[in-house]
């Protein structure tokens, strides 16, 4: 075989760093961090670091922090390596520059008349099985671009949610907010909060088995209602009004995306539960029922599937299984807004179930040192990542029309080889697929040079 005296040394994933990257710089983030961290003297590597724990979050989230990833895995502009230590510097940064990141970027992305925005306030559980889980809200554009984050305990008041949003949005609030909540703000009094000045609005999800007096009984009779009753407003989500006389709007929703999770859910736990209770009886009544109590405080719910005998044995309730399938992909909403279509209203709230799916594809543990998560300023530094992460993906499946885990991947695939010959050491990058090229051109990016980072050989 010929000998070309050219040694390929190693591959690294190019293409989505490269665009998260001129997005990044699109929106303004990169410049207003080198500008606040120009005035508190930090290192120059400063957003280079912030860039890469950001991407790493949308891209590969996982527990091992972004130095090993970027030394060994990708390409990122100006950073050719980097540490643990600079990343840990990095992070204790963020919560103090984040106030002026989301000026710029809601200016950038935000302003115009009339402008109007959703709050999302969701649960979202720490990294740690221990650490008590936090509330998040972010304000999403009627376009679902996240534009600003919160964090809160999980035990703050409704009211302290809604003073502080309100206080931070200040001069810079848009015409209304919209606020749409999977938790919390059950309570008559939450929900005047919220409605209180007349401008914003609510959309709140409420109990569909067992809400509040108001609704039991108009949710049950929908929830067993004919097929027909409903309106569909996408391919897999249907809504049907529910007309009760409260001065509010109440929307049952059914997403057949949903129904099909909600029943794989429930064939695992099932399945579970039938392997724990299989030998329970050669077991004495007492010890049956010391299980039957364990299932109760320990298995989050899966108790109510379980049924005694007259004889005392566990089994399987089948009936409490059928029950349960009705209300597979279902749920009911309630809402303040007279005049928003009941399409409108679903749709609100599927945006915070998007969100609140991305936003826990992207909130694994960032910090492999014991005890660094549960620190109050690591948890906020968190969530700017996992918001600056989601900014970047939200902006890249509106301009592409997909999801970003298909975009991801693909752009994933576009690397550079490293390699070393007589005359020096170069990068070459793949050919671009014409998949790849569609994405890079919705998004207005030229694709990343051919041949990069050329060292000649030493003399």
């Amino acid at each position: 075989m010929p000998d070309f005296d050219l040694e390929f040394t190693e591959s690294r994933s190019l293409g989505a760093t490269w665009a998260l990257d001129v997005l990044w710089n699109r929106l303004g983030i990169g410049e207003t961090m080198r500008r606040v961290l120009a005035d508190r003297h930090t290192d120059d590597s400063a957003e280079r670091v912030l860039f890469a724990l950001v991407a790493n979050r949308a891209l590969t989230p996982s527990a091992k922090l972004a130095a090993r990833w970027v030394s060994e895995d990708v390409i990122i502009s100006g950073l050719p390596a980097t540490s643990d230590d600079a990343c840990y510097q990095a992070m204790d940064w963020l919560p103090e520059i984040k106030d002026a990141v989301e000026r710029e970027v809601f200016e950038r992305v935000t302003y115009e008349p009339n402008q109007e925005v959703d709050l999302l306030v969701f649960d979202a559980p720490t990294s740690s099985e221990t650490d008590q889980p936090q509330v998040v809200g972010v304000a999403v554009t009627r376009h679902g671009i996240p534009v600003r984050a919160w964090s809160w305990s999980g035990n703050t008041a409704d009211s302290a949610l809604i003073r502080q949003v309100r206080s931070d949005m200040g001069a810079s609030a848009p015409a209304r907010i919209v606020w749409v909540a999977n938790r919390g703000f059950t309570t008559a009094g939450s929900r005047r909060d919220l409605h209180a000045d007349g401008r914003n609005q609510y959309i709140i999800a409420t109990k569909l088995r067992s809400g509040s007096a108001d609704t039991d009984a108009a949710a049950a009779a929908a929830a067993r209602s004919r097929q027909d009753r409903y309106q569909e407003v996408a391919a897999d989500l249907r809504v049907m009004e529910i007309r009760i006389s409260s001065g509010e709007r109440f929307v049952l929703c059914h997403d057949s995306g949903a129904a099909e999770r909600d029943a794989a859910v429930r064939a695992r736990m099932l399945a579970h539960l039938e392997e724990h209770i299989r030998d329970t009886d050669t077991l004495s009544s007492d010890m049956r029922a010391e299980k039957l109590r364990g299932f109760t405080v320990a298995r989050h719910g899966r108790h109510r599937y379980l049924r005694v005998t007259a004889s005392g044995q566990l089994r399987i309730d089948m009936s409490a299984v059928r029950a349960e399938e009705k209300f597979d992909g279902k749920y009911l909403l309630r809402a303040s807004d007279t005049a928003m279509t009941a399409e409108d209203i679903a749709l609100r709230y599927r945006q915070l179930l998007e969100v609140e799916r991305g936003w826990r594809s992207m909130q694994q543990v960032i910090d492999p040192r014991p005890g660094y998560q549960h620190t109050e300023g690591a948890i906020r530094a968190h969530v700017v990542l996992c918001w600056l992460a989601l900014l970047l993906a939200r902006v890249t499946e509106n301009a592409c029309r997909d999801s970003w885990p298909k975009l991801r991947q693909e752009l994933d695939r576009i690397a550079a080889g490293t390699f070393t010959g007589p005359t020096g050491t170069f990068r070459l990058r793949t050919e671009i697929t014409s998949a790849q090229r569609d994405i890079l051109a919705k998004l207005a990016i030229d694709p990343p040079p051919r041949i990069s980072q050329f060292t000649p050989a030493s003399s």
